[in-house]
């Protein structure tokens, strides 16, 4: 029976008081960026900037909003899209490059010059090769999100230990089985790591595909939408859309984080 002093308990109470101390601390950094958010919006310190009660009142009311739920929906689904093409893009590439050192070194040139190339400035190319906008918006997602995915794996399969590698294959399996049994799960927090990077772009490069094409539904959409109208309503609802894109961002963010620590408690300090 475990008693009030117990180790498990004596372990778990300074866990809570930790948790506790930073979610204070985190609660207070917000609250008193929305208190000075407030403050300067009333005062009419920054002409352009309205209070933060109306503009979080905005935000929650476009919960509801049919014309802004369609846009999230559409920028949803080409992140839905984009970012599990890009997995299947990256991970085998990056699996192939860090498994033979000639075709990485083979390929380091087109890598090194396709990965530097800013995504936006392939709109125009994406939009003549893929029709309609949502194929070009999505073929943008795999292209700019399979790069940190490629290059996290292949830096993940780098650094399995040889000697793992090397008692499989004194045991006669294959090189593939190698890969599948020994590569693969060692680079998997790697993995991890970069699909969380590329989580955030492609929800990044989504909304800017939107915003630039103009014609194409989405929170960018949206965001043009917003824009051209006038007074403070306008900018409410501009205000309005980027909280609800971080908040996008901040949610898909700490699940995957929450998975990883997870699934790769042991890698954990």
């Amino acid at each position: 029976m475990m008693t009030a002093d117990s180790p498990a308990r004596r372990g778990r109470g300074p866990l809570t008081r930790a948790n506790l101390v930073k979610f204070s601390r985190h609660a207070t950094g917000v609250a008193g960026f929305l208190l000075a958010w407030q403050l300067i919006g009333v005062s009419g310190l920054v002409k352009w900037l309205p209070p933060a009660a109306d503009t979080l009142s905005r935000t929650v009311a476009l919960a509801v909003d049919p014309v802004f739920l369609e846009n999230l929906r559409a920028t949803l689904t080409a992140c839905a899209i984009g970012l599990p093409l890009a997995v299947l893009v990256g991970v085998p590439i990056g699996v192939l490059l860090g498994t033979i050192p000639a075709a990485e070194e083979m390929t380091r040139v087109f890598v090194e010059f396709l990965r530097p190339i800013p995504s936006v400035a392939l709109i125009p190319l994406a939009l003549f090769f893929f029709t309609p906008e949502i194929n070009a918006k999505v073929a943008l997602i795999v292209f700019a999100s399979s790069w940190p995915i490629l290059i996290n794996t292949l830096y993940g399969v780098r650094d399995v230990d040889p000697l793992a590698k090397e008692t499989l294959r004194a045991f006669g399996f294959g090189p593939g089985a190698v890969i599948w049994r020994v590569s693969l799960p060692s680079a998997a927090p790697f993995i991890a790591t970069g699909v969380r990077l590329a989580a955030s772009i492609t929800l990044i490069l989504a909304i800017s595909v939107e915003y630039i094409v103009g014609g194409a539904s989405g929170i960018g959409s949206f965001l043009i939408q917003a824009s051209t109208g006038i007074g403070a309503d306008a900018m409410i609802d501009v205000i309005a859309a980027l909280l609800w894109a971080g908040a996008i961002g901040l949610v898909l963010n700490t699940v995957l984080v929450r998975a990883e620590r997870r699934l790769y408690r042991w890698q954990l300090p």
